[in-house]
């Protein structure tokens, strides 16, 4: 199982997979893995680029406000920083110590045994092995609607039926209705807090669910913004040896996003089901030993996450009640760093009329086609992005600045679902 600890990050793991199937298709194509920066992320470090991947995109201008991604604007800690930089000589060897190291730290926080942990370079690549592992044309995915669209797009690869499931009254994943959706899927996917809308799905329904699932089954629980939440995280069930997998990512309240470091955690038997989909993990890339010790410190840095929490929290709170207090609607109960709100109009036509103001806000779900989603950025961009929301809002649908609707040129706005 030491293998597998070496992880995959997406895109060598597309990359290599499309060369040997026509699967790849259905995912863009991603670039190499970024290493460790050194300073910390400021507004040019967040500027969206076009071209390659994205097509021929436009650059968007230096001022913009970039709150499309869920990025922590914050960037690294400074432990995370000083980690890199007493690392970064030793980049002349490959040191695996360094990601044994962080394995441990990890272990230990959790109570997990030895083998139920894989540290990789971000969290999209395990993700992806771990949907397509346990689906396939008779192994259907059972999935909350809306949710994070990773799902549904490795479901289309592994040519695995899709069953999406409206969220509850209260934006929770509808864990009996998700039961209801087929006798015998392969995978039942659940983020949470969810993507798009920030909303919890209460761990004793998750409990409920793996204590009622047909057997064969495996539940898949997204922690990826779970950090920004009071709620009771779920990896205790995989220390119970239950049918799950968990992952998580540096990239969110850690602020790694550019320096790539995740984990899936598992029994061992579900992490080695990974190989089945991928060629052998040695052959595909590891984590850098730069990442690895930043994970570890961030891991070991007991003032951090609370911190980073109530920075999030009360700049969200403040951008929500402004909203509320202006007469606009958004989805309650976001313990995330994103909220949707309400536009009144199809969410790509206001995603491109903020994108006038020089705001880039995130996209818009099939399931609720006139709200956009939200970052929460700093307290200055939430500002910024107040006075532009109002601004927009206050334009007819179909005009910008008073005048005709005029087709914007296309620009790469960041998304998280580029990231990797």
């Amino acid at each position: 199982m030491n293998s597998i600890h070496t992880g995959v990050s997406r895109r060598s793991f597309m990359r290599i997979l499309g060369a040997a199937s026509a699967a790849a298709t259905a995912f863009p194509a991603f670039g190499a893995v970024q290493q460790a920066a050194g300073a910390p992320a400021q507004t040019q470090g967040r500027r969206g680029l076009g071209g390659g991947d994205m097509g021929e995109m436009r650059h968007l201008s230096a001022d913009t406000v970039i709150i499309s991604s869920n990025e922590n604007p914050l960037g690294p800690a400074q432990s995370a920083l000083s980690a890199i930089s007493t690392t970064a000589p030793m980049g002349g060897r490959y040191h695996q110590e360094e990601t044994m190291k962080t394995v441990a730290v990890f272990n230990d926080l959790f109570g997990l045994k030895k083998g139920y942990l894989a540290l990789t370079p971000g969290s999209g690549g395990p993700l992806d092995l771990a949907l397509m592992s346990n689906i396939g044309p008779d192994k259907p995915l059972v999935y909350g609607d809306p949710s994070y669209e990773q799902g549904p797009r490795a479901a289309d690869t592994m040519k695995a039926p899709k069953f999406p499931v409206p969220l509850t009254a209260t934006y929770a994943h509808d864990v009996k209705a998700m039961l209801k959706a087929h006798p015998s899927p392969g995978a039942y996917y659940i983020v949470n807090p969810n993507n798009p809308t920030g909303t919890m799905t209460p761990k004793e329904d998750i409990v409920w669910l793996l204590n009622n699932k047909p057997a064969g089954s495996v539940v898949i629980v997204d922690e990826a913004y779970h950090h920004f939440s009071n709620d009771e995280s779920v990896i205790d069930l995989v220390a119970q040896d239950k049918d799950i997998i968990v992952l998580r990512t540096f990239s969110k309240i850690y602020g790694m996003a550019g320096l790539r470091a995740g984990v899936a955690v598992a029994r061992p038997d579900l992490l080695a089901k990974f190989n089945t989909v991928a060629p052998p993990a040695r052959s595909l890339a590891s984590i850098s030993i730069t990442s690895a010790a930043a994970a570890r410190a961030s891991l070991e840095d007991k003032q951090l996450v609370p911190l980073r929490r109530k920075i999030n929290a009360d700049v969200r709170s403040e951008t929500l009640e402004f909203l509320e207090k202006h007469g606009y609607k958004t989805v309650p109960g976001s313990q995330a760093n994103m909220f949707m709100v309400d536009v009144k109009r199809p969410g790509r036509d206001f995603q491109q009329a903020m994108l006038k103001e020089n705001v880039a806000i995130g996209r818009t779900w099939a399931a609720m086609p006139n709200y956009v989603r939200v970052t929460v950025g700093t307290k200055d961009e939430m500002q910024k992005f107040q006075t532009a929301f109002v601004k927009c809002m206050d334009t007819p649908p179909g005009t910008v600045n008073g005048a005709a609707y005029l087709h914007l040129p296309e620009f790469h706005v960041p998304s998280e679902l580029y990231r990797g």
